[in-house]
């Protein structure tokens, strides 16, 4: 499985919070955000891992450069418009087969994650596989509609109606490259108006549910998180 990480966000609500460190490099019970998502991918058969940050991010591109990985490491330094630009800088290393999309301030449960991606790996039928939680907790959700019977996802929404929301992991295949190709020439921008161009190509998609996943996106979720990771330790 080759692995990417949407960490070129300016992670101004942080700042503005007071938190001086890049995002990418926040600490959950002392491990940087961005290496603990690297070890989880690791762990879970990860055959390359693929990254981009902004150009400001120096203190970033340093802690990556020494950090010793077993597997291929891909850096892409570049300020990118939205989510999805920097999804597109990073499509060329996702070409040979499925593939798993996070952003950097995801947090999960390890075994969540590990289950979704043997689900994602074994299914032969669908073109994708979104993680999604009734955990509802971001500013702006996107909302998931889908089959009740098989889960298969037939519409994404900003307002509400939906048991489930996005959780911003995103198992793929290369059809979905395709589609991503189609929204850069039409100057689309926004992974939601992306998952919606998915669904309007046709693809399949299954919503595979995690009982919680927290975004870090202001310093009093950091508190959050670690709470979580440490209620998981202890489970």
């Amino acid at each position: 499985m080759n692995y990417a990480i949407i960490a070129a966000g300016e992670g101004s609500r942080l700042v503005q919070d007071g938190v001086k460190i890049p995002k990418p490099l926040v600490e959950l019970n002392g491990v940087p955000l961005i290496a603990r998502l690297i070890a989880i991918f690791c762990r879970n058969n990860a055959q390359s891992v693929s990254i981009i940050i902004n150009e400001e991010m120096t203190e970033v591109r340093k802690y990556m450069e020494s950090l010793p990985l077993t597997v291929p490491l891909h850096l892409i330094i570049k300020s990118t418009p939205s989510s999805m630009h920097s999804f597109y800088e990073l499509s060329r290393f996702l070409q040979g087969g499925k593939f798993c999309l996070t952003t950097v301030d995801t947090v999960f449960k390890e075994e969540e994650f590990a289950s979704y991606i043997r689900n994602f790996e074994n299914d032969t039928a669908s073109d994708g596989s979104m993680a999604v939680t009734d955990y509802i907790d971001d500013e702006k959700p996107l909302y998931v509609s889908t089959d009740e019977k098989t889960a298969q996802i037939n519409g994404f929404s900003d307002t509400s109606g939906a048991q489930y929301i996005s959780g911003g992991i995103y198992g793929l295949t290369p059809r979905a490259i395709t589609t991503l190709d189609r929204c850069m020439e039409k100057g689309m921008s926004r992974m939601r108006n992306y998952q919606r161009q998915l669904i309007a190509d046709g693809l399949k998609l299954k919503a595979y549910p995690f009982s919680k996943i927290v975004d870090v996106d202001h310093a009093e979720d950091i508190q959050k998180a670690e709470d979580f990771l440490n209620n998981e330790q202890n489970d």
